[in-house]
């Protein structure tokens, strides 16, 4: 729309932002026009609004020694925070914001509020062993905050985090990298895309796709549909067979 090109222009030039940055508020507006065009029917059709080129999102995960190193350098109030993201790829604010009523150790199961995921809906997330055991850690510490620090819920975890980062030697990684780290442990341990979309609560296919690289051996099976070697021993045990039943064929004349 050659309306919003003053604005991109101004947010490129003046502001200095990215373009990922701007396609969020593209983002924002292309949901208002869909809005006002499916469910308000104020527009007869919908502008189209094209997005600008991004970079190739980044996937940044820890080796399974990186992740035991960062978990050594935490404080201890840290460790089932970190431990807890690591067992269900669930965000800060979904850890920091999950509540014991929410929480149920013995059917091992956990419901995320939706005033803290992402979408704005809730969902329920499955809890392995690590999870349990992280939770199992704080549990009477609060009556109601799963993960505190001197007896008040936990905000914000920078500082601490940043300082055991440091201390690790891990570079470049994002308390959200945890969740790519849990993503990229399940695809490489043979989780399937369909099945990671379900866990991480992902409503794009897309948004899966990023860690599709990461265990190219499973589609070994799939490439040797078409191997040459494959179809020519094929043919040459096809041929031993018509040879055998030549064979049989003339035993059984005589």
């Amino acid at each position: 729309m050659s309306v919003l090109q003053p604005f991109i222009r101004n947010r490129k030039v003046k502001d200095g932002v990215s373009n990922a940055t701007i396609n969020r508020a593209l983002e924002v507006v292309r949901r208002i026009l869909n809005v006002a065009h499916q469910d308000w029917r104020w527009l007869k059709w919908v502008p189209k609004i094209r997005m600008l080129k991004e970079p190739r999102r980044r996937v940044r995960f820890l080796r399974r020694e990186e992740a035991d190193r960062l978990i050594e350098a935490l404080p201890s109030h840290m460790k089932p925070i970190v431990e807890f993201a690591l067992a269900t790829g669930c965000r800060a604010g979904e850890i920091l914001g999950l509540e014991w009523s929410r929480v149920d150790l013995t059917r091992r199961v956990a419901w995320l509020d939706h005033g803290t995921t992402k979408s704005g809906d809730g969902r329920g997330i499955p809890l392995n062993a690590d999870a349990v055991a992280a939770l199992e850690s704080t549990r009477g510490q609060h009556s109601r905050w799963c993960f505190t620090f001197a007896g008040k819920r936990i905000q914000s975890s920078s500082t601490a985090w940043d300082k055991a980062k440091e201390r690790a030697g891990i570079e470049h990684f994002r308390f959200h990298d945890l969740r790519h780290t849990w993503a990229s442990w399940h695809v490489q341990s043979g989780t399937s895309l369909a099945e990671l979309m379900e866990l991480g609560g992902w409503k794009s296919y897309e948004m899966v796709l990023r860690y599709a690289h990461l265990a190219p051996e499973k589609l070994i099976s799939v490439a040797g549909r078409i191997e040459r070697q494959l179809s020519k021993l094929e043919e040459s045990l096809r041929g031993e067979n018509v040879a055998k039943n030549a064979t049989f064929s003339l035993r059984s004349v005589h």
